[in-house]
């Protein structure tokens, strides 16, 4: 090769490694697409929305989060499923979400488990690690954990017993024919459709009645056509923000605790804002048209039992027995623990 030839590849060679650090260091922040079926101008959209500008400070705008509220990519099972295949790399979802990850999650939402909110909390620090390792093993890291609430039967006629609710047509998410067949079992009909399809079967007929936090039911109008609501707590609804752990290990080692701290930090806040944004939506809804039905003693006693005469094909069954055992043991070392007293049920 003449002396020229040489020259001009070392030339190249060095303008063509000038460019490539040039491109790496005006390189764009990791971007995290992240989905959830909260509204947007809800309190946990918001909340998101505050969680990644405090990644972007933290991580000097190396880390940004895009949010895409609102169900627009599809309900829960489809968001898990674009994770898995890389469209999207996060997920803000429910703890009923959750479960097509691991039945495990259905522990943390067994109707009439809990008593109060303190009950549920205890219990969930308690088996947080647990589930926190389940999912890493499955290739997700828990940002957070969340709470959406108390969830409530609305119809579109009024009700109060079971018996009332067993002869109406229940959504019920789809995707779990187990959990199909369990409250076929107990005598209830549901419909098994996607949570983004309930506004439109209300209006169809092809359901009469839902489950849900006052949130939600405010938030997506589901209660203008169904507004008759029982004040019986049926079960505690949380949920966490998830990241797959692939884009996770994309993010450099050094800004990732920061990330997660400030994480954290959003769900403690939104956790304090949306038990009491639910009460208010309560009210709002009851400005709206809303009647509330009150359960009697003796009624939730009747809801109560169907529960517990159910809880032999729960366990071990739709949730593994051993995680069963340790929601109840939690619970019942809540209940018994000193300064608490024994917790009342309702």
């Amino acid at each position: 090769m003449s002396s020229f030839c040489s020259k001009m590849v070392a030339g190249a060679t060095v303008l063509l490694c000038f460019s490539l650090f040039c491109i790496s260091a005006h390189a764009g922040p990791i971007v995290v697409k992240l989905a959830t079926i909260a509204p947007e101008g809800s309190s946990w959209h918001r909340v998101l929305l505050d969680m990644g500008e405090e990644w972007k400070k933290v991580s000097g705008g190396k880390v940004a989060l895009r949010i895409y509220a609102g169900g627009v990519v599809g309900d829960e099972e489809a968001m898990l499923r674009k994770m898995r295949v890389g469209q999207l790399h996060a997920a803000a979802i429910s703890g009923m979400g959750l479960t097509f990850l691991d039945r495990s999650f259905y522990a943390l939402h067994v109707p009439m488990m809990f008593a109060s909110e303190e009950e549920f909390d205890h219990v969930r620090n308690r088996l947080s690690p647990q589930l926190e390792k389940i999912l890493e093993e499955k290739g997700f890291i828990v940002l957070n954990w969340g709470d959406a609430g108390w969830v409530h039967f609305f119809a579109k006629e009024p009700f109060t017993h079971p018996s009332e609710m067993k002869a109406m047509k229940l959504y019920l998410g789809a995707g779990d024919a187990t959990l199909t067949q369990l409250y076929k079992a107990a005598g209830f009909r549901p419909v098994p459709i996607s949570m983004v399809d309930i506004l439109p079967s209300l209006q169809t007929g092809l359901v009469d009645a839902f489950n849900a936090v006052p949130l939600a039911a405010l938030a997506f109008q589901w209660f203008a056509l169904a507004p008759n609501m029982a004040d019986l707590h049926w079960t505690f609804l949380s949920g966490a923000t998830v990241i797959d752990r692939r884009m996770w290990e994309k993010i450099p080692a050094e800004l990732r605790p920061e990330i997660l701290k400030v994480s954290r930090d959003a769900s403690t806040r939104l956790r304090r804002e949306i038990r009491t944004l639910n009460e208010d939506a309560v009210k709002a809804m009851v400005e709206n048209g809303l009647k509330i039905h009150h359960i009697s003693p003796s009624v939730e006693a009747e809801w109560r039992k169907i529960v517990e005469d159910i809880y032999p094909q729960i366990k071990g069954k739709i949730i593994p027995a051993d995680v069963f055992d340790e929601v109840r043991m939690y619970r019942d070392e809540f209940r018994s623990s000193a300064g608490h007293g024994r917790a009342m049920t309702r």
